[in-house]
């Protein structure tokens, strides 16, 4: 065979082939020619010593390939052939043969609509699309990849199916989106690979993850892995059809936060996978009476001491416990136990590994150039460019990639304040102003908006939840209103003033009487959840049993309060893993929660009083009904504070009955306190803080206590009560 004439007209391009140098593949590679031209077909394949082109219907050689580069380009001519046709590759080296696809004999995968809305950053299933996607093309099963990267010059997949070669499978470039794209004939779920990428100047960068991999190796190691988009034949279809009621303002909503590594371990300090964690988790959070469970985020993450709050495979359950289909399961079953399940989601920043996001073509492509705009000086992360259409769209995919495919229920969404504001935590001269002078992020802002109505519109039912830690305003309101969109805001004031209050040794808590009331002038400004979160058991702070003061008898009877005091006050409820039972030592990723303390009379006091005061709160409308709504509490007196007392009353819905709560936050008995009631006649007391079966003194009321005709407070009767030391007491009208 003449060399020449087997040859590609341009040497040049053989050449940058084989250097991996080449942006254009399929100009190169492929089946050349048809209509009227010679038919041409170009391979590189390193390591065949021979390459024949067969014909993809009768088997026979249609051509053999002339080896015309030593580092293995084949090229040649295919004779008596005007017409292009469906063929296949056999290679020889040695005494080995094999026959083989050639990938860049396929059209392209992404149609004209979908490298549209990809340009447009609007392409609202761009997991659909992005990502490496198993498929059957032209009759022939392999995996579509598709990856966002307009700077490169020249992508490549790469994975053990070629040695990791990236010049053996560079990639189709989209111009139109900045989109790379190859179908690789043969491959299958399981396969590793990675992307490797040629920057604007022609440098080579760190081999990266895929930013829409569905599956990921487990940490250390970093290479993604075929999945497919998650596809389970759900059997959750009347949870689905019943939770937009289980998670409305009207409903009782009280949420189990757990971190999935640390709530238990197996032998040797193992962790568990999905499965197992299910199968201890639900029924206890159940028999516990929590509504919900909160995972902090299970996106894999590369640092197990982030928590999963740097992210970098967004798309990807960690492995660190399984395979996706295990998290699908895991979802299923609490759906079935009747359990709601909120993951934290972290829009807010993003981890600067090498293998993930940072500088993904060689640019600042998901960040910001500017590090006054795309560095965050706290986490050492960086920041999302939000006002870039493609990055924007990347992520709200993303949010509702996790409330579609895995039927999540809600999203607490992590950091809002550091989006909000583009001086969060810089000094002067560390950040730049928006277009209007402020500090106000507005790319961030329009962000959340169209995120929030993105979700509410697509997912009938599903929840977003804002930590946000300032005070601007209408982070829960409606879009259309002017608000941010999100179903719930979580109260930080809240959070700090009574931890603030109660960490106080009681002598001194009646010149700290307003760290209780101030939180009233402002509850109903919000759709507020009251956290007790994993942040206020970490760096330092030691545990909630650790906060509080006195003796082990009075700590016990503090937090026994506290929680009473919790989930009698207006807001939903949220409490981290192991508050429920007084873990004594401070929270670590790396070790299980101390359940041995639950053998301990005292800790298994506080856990049972946990458990009885969900059944109250959701067994009672006035305590969770109106929780969002001024009408739903009225203070009773806010104002002794000589006594460090406190009595309220919390409403329901349609003129139910009211419940009132008194709580004593020192350790004196206090008889005959009177305290004023909206109705005479006999009264329960349903709850007791210090009841003997939760560790406490057993001082009260007797389960009953009967108004007199004596107005009080304000109210037209009264009830003479003993208030146990440490204690709440929470009564409503006998039936």
């Amino acid at each position: 065979m003449n060399s020449e004439t087997a040859l590609p007209r341009d040497h040049s391009a053989v050449e940058a082939i084989v250097r991996g140098r080449h942006g254009d593949p399929f100009s190169v590679l492929g089946m050349h020619g048809g209509d009227g031209a010679p038919l041409t077909v170009s391979v590189f394949a390193p390591p065949a010593a021979e390459v024949a082109v067969l014909d993809a219907k009768t088997g026979k050689v249609a051509a053999r390939l002339e080896r015309v580069h030593p580092e293995g380009f084949f090229a040649g001519p295919v004779p008596r052939r005007k017409k292009r046709f469906a063929y296949r590759l056999e290679m020889t080296a040695g005494e080995r043969s094999w026959q083989a696809e050639d990938p860049y004999r396929f059209p392209p995968v992404l149609g004209e609509l979908d490298v549209h809305l990809l340009a447009e950053g609007r392409h609202r299933r761009l997991f659909e699309r992005l990502g490496a996607h198993p498929l059957t093309l032209d009759g022939v099963a392999g995996v579509a990849f598709a990856v966002w990267a307009p700077n490169a010059q020249r992508v490549s997949v790469v994975g053990e199916f070629n040695a990791w070669d990236g010049r053996r499978h560079p990639m189709r470039r989209r111009h139109e989106a900045g989109v790379w794209e190859l179908f690789v004939p043969g491959l299958e779920r399981g396969a590793l690979y990675k992307y490797e990428i040629v920057g604007p100047r022609g440098e080579q960068l760190p081999l990266k993850s895929d930013p829409l991999s569905f599956r990921q190796e487990a940490p250390p190691r970093t290479a993604s892995l075929v999945e497919g988009l998650p596809a389970r034949d759900w059997r959750d279809a009347d949870w689905m059809e019943g939770r937009q009621a289980r998670q409305a303002l009207a409903a009782p909503i009280s949420i189990y936060e757990v971190h999935l590594g640390s709530w238990r371990r197996g032998d040797g300090d193992s962790l568990l996978d999905y499965d197992t964690i299910g199968d201890l988790l639900i029924p206890y959070a159940r028999d516990m009476g929590f509504t919900h469970l909160e995972f902090l985020p299970v996106s894999e993450h590369p640092f197990a001491g982030s928590w999963g709050y740097q992210p970098i495979g967004l798309f990807a359950p960690t492995a660190r416990f399984g395979p996706p289909e295990g998290f699908a399961r895991l979802v299923e079953r609490c759906h079935e136990a009747g359990l709601g399940v909120i993951v934290d989601w972290v829009p807010a920043h993003f981890p600067s590994d090498v293998h993930g996001l940072a500088r993904f073509d060689g640019t600042a492509l998901y960040e910001h150039e500017d590090p006054r705009l795309g560095f965050h000086q706290d986490w050492n992360t960086l920041i999302y460019n939000f006002g870039r259409r493609e990055v924007a769209n990347f992520l709200q995919a993303n949010a509702l990639f996790w409330l579609e495919r895995f039927h999540v229920d809600a999203l607490r969404v992590d950091a809002v304040a550091s989006m909000l504001y583009l001086d969060y935590s810089r000094k002067p001269g560390e950040w730049l102003p928006n277009a209007h002078g402020g500090n106000e992020n507005l790319e961030a802002i329009a962000f959340l908006r169209e995120t929030n109505t993105r979700v509410y519109a697509d997912n009938p039912g599903a929840v977003t939840i804002a930590e946000e830690s300032t005070a601007w305003p209408q982070v829960s309101r409606p879009v259309y209103s002017g608000g941010l969109g999100f179903g719930y805001k979580w109260n930080m004031g809240w959070m700090h003033d009574s931890l603030d209050y109660i960490s106080r040794d009681p002598i001194y808590r009646r010149h700290h009487h307003d760290r209780v009331t101030f939180g009233l002038h402002y509850a109903f400004s919000e759709n507020f959840i009251l956290p007790l979160s994993h942040d206020e058991v970490v760096h330092g702070k030691g545990s909630l049993l650790g906060k509080m003061p006195g003796d082990r008898w009075q700590k016990f009877a503090n937090l026994r309060a506290y929680f009473a005091f919790m989930w009698t006050h207006p807001g939903k409820k949220l409490l981290f893993m192991g508050g429920e039972f007084g873990q004594e030592r401070e929270w670590s990723h790396d070790r299980s929660l101390d359940w041995h303390l639950c053998d301990d009379p005292a800790h298994a006091g506080l856990q049972h009083l946990v458990r009885d005061l969900n059944r109250l709160y959701r067994g009672n409308p006035a305590l969770h009904e109106r929780d969002c709504a001024p009408d739903g509490f009225e203070w009773i007196d806010a104002s002794d504070a000589d006594s460090s007392v406190f009595v309220y009353q919390r409403n329901g819905a349609d003129g139910g009955d009211p419940v009132v709560v008194v709580c004593n936050f020192t350790p004196l008995v206090r008889h005959g306190y009177r305290v004023g009631v909206p109705r005479g006649g006999s009264w329960d007391e349903i709850f007791n803080s210090d009841a003997e079966l939760y560790g406490g003194s057993n001082v009260g009321n007797g389960g009953r206590a009967d108004a007199s005709g004596e107005g009080w407070h304000g109210r037209p009767a009264s009830l003479d009560l003993t208030l146990p030391p440490l204690g709440v007491l929470v009564l409503r009208p006998s039936s």
